[in-house]
């Protein structure tokens, strides 16, 4: 059955995303949606898209099988309740809810309504987890000890996404750990672990710019810097790192250890190379090459070209079992480290195949 989608909220970041939706083969046609009318109706036209609407609400009365959130990421958990509660099924960006309340609602929803929900968290397919998790099936970690992921973005990198709101710095406080998706995920989606047990510590911002004021977070929140450390449903141990912090640019780290093997895969690039190393007991290989990703054009240089399709998947490293892919993939745009044509074809599958 050939799918209409309803992409809600028309940002950059679903600027990525709605030429995929409308190029996979499954998908009959995609609807926008936007409070922002104007800014709607210009992505619509840069995408050829045929119809647009003015809220969620709009979405949810329509005849839409699948609603895709790129909204705020306080507002996925009610506006995901909400869709499911439409009959439709739901791709959210990260993440998923900030309150239990929220997470346990949606999976009530989706046990009730029988309709699909995903979050699209982008590390499951970053070419480290991908790997990882190929050699943790084949056994060839042993048992899983202990864990890292890490996920660095200073707020100087963040102002420009948080300037568009009212009253920016109330909403540019959020607390990074109800943010973690893609530290944890980096780990657990490889190693096939859930996390039993947190216990987690936090650093005061003391930045001048106040953000991280108690009087002006709309959280009441204070630290720019956290870290848990987890038990995992193994007997295992994680540490998790959320810095909003930090003297870097953005990176991930992770880093895996089994009583057989360990892998560690570096935050930090150097023209284009980020060290990633796979360690026994016998050896170290650097599997750097393996991991790296191909160049992609952005969406803009995409749409100036002509939007073209090309041979091979853009963005994507040796690691990445493209042969899956749709073949109407071939040459598009493929941003965070090659997940975001896996992301798409993953949830059209699994609605498609319901």
């Amino acid at each position: 059955m050939a799918l209409k989608v309803g992409v809600c909220g028309t940002g950059a970041f679903a600027a990525c995303f709605i030429p995929l939706f409308k190029a996979h083969p499954d998908v009959e046609a995609v609807y926008l949606a936007d409070l922002d009318r104007e800014r709607c109706a210009a992505q619509a036209r840069r995408f050829g898209i045929e119809r647009i609407m003015s809220s969620l609400d709009e979405l949810c009365d329509s005849d839409v099988d699948v609603i895709a959130l790129f909204t705020p990421q306080w507002t996925h958990g009610p506006q995901a309740i909400q869709a499911l509660g439409a009959g439709k099924h739901v791709y959210s960006a990260v993440p998923m809810g900030v309150t239990l309340e929220e997470l346990r609602d949606i999976v009530d929803h989706v046990a009730r309504t029988g309709r699909i929900y995903m979050m699209g968290e982008t590390s499951y397919y970053y070419p480290a987890a991908v790997y990882c998790r190929e050699r943790f099936r084949a056994g060839d970690f042993g048992d899983f000890v202990y864990g890292e992921g890490s996920y660095y973005h200073d707020m100087s990198h963040l102002y420009w996404f948080y300037q568009r709101y009212d009253q920016w710095k109330s909403v540019a406080s959020f607390p990074p750990m109800l943010y973690p998706s893609h530290s944890i995920g980096f780990v657990l989606s490889g190693t096939g672990a859930r996390v039993t047990q947190v216990a987690c510590l936090g650093v005061e911002d003391r930045h001048e710019d106040g953000i991280f004021k108690r009087e002006v977070s709309r959280w009441g929140n204070t630290f720019s810097n956290e870290t848990a450390l987890c038990r995992t449903s193994g007997g295992g141990m994680v540490r998790i790192n959320e810095f909003r912090r930090v003297g870097m640019r953005t990176a991930v780290r992770l880093g895996v250890y089994g009583t057989e093997a360990c892998f560690e895969h570096q935050a930090f690039e150097q023209e284009g190379h980020r060290a990633s190393i796979w360690c026994t007991k016998e050896k170290v290989e650097d599997i750097s090459d393996l991991l790296r990703c191909t160049p992609s054009p952005t969406i803009a240089q995409w749409l100036e070209a002509g939007a073209p399709r090309g041979t091979g998947y853009p963005g994507t490293a040796p690691a990445h079992p493209v042969e899956r892919l749709p073949d109407s993939f071939q040459g598009m745009p493929n941003g965070h480290q090659g997940s975001h044509q896996f992301l798409v074809d993953d949830f059209v599958r699994a609605c498609r195949d319901l």
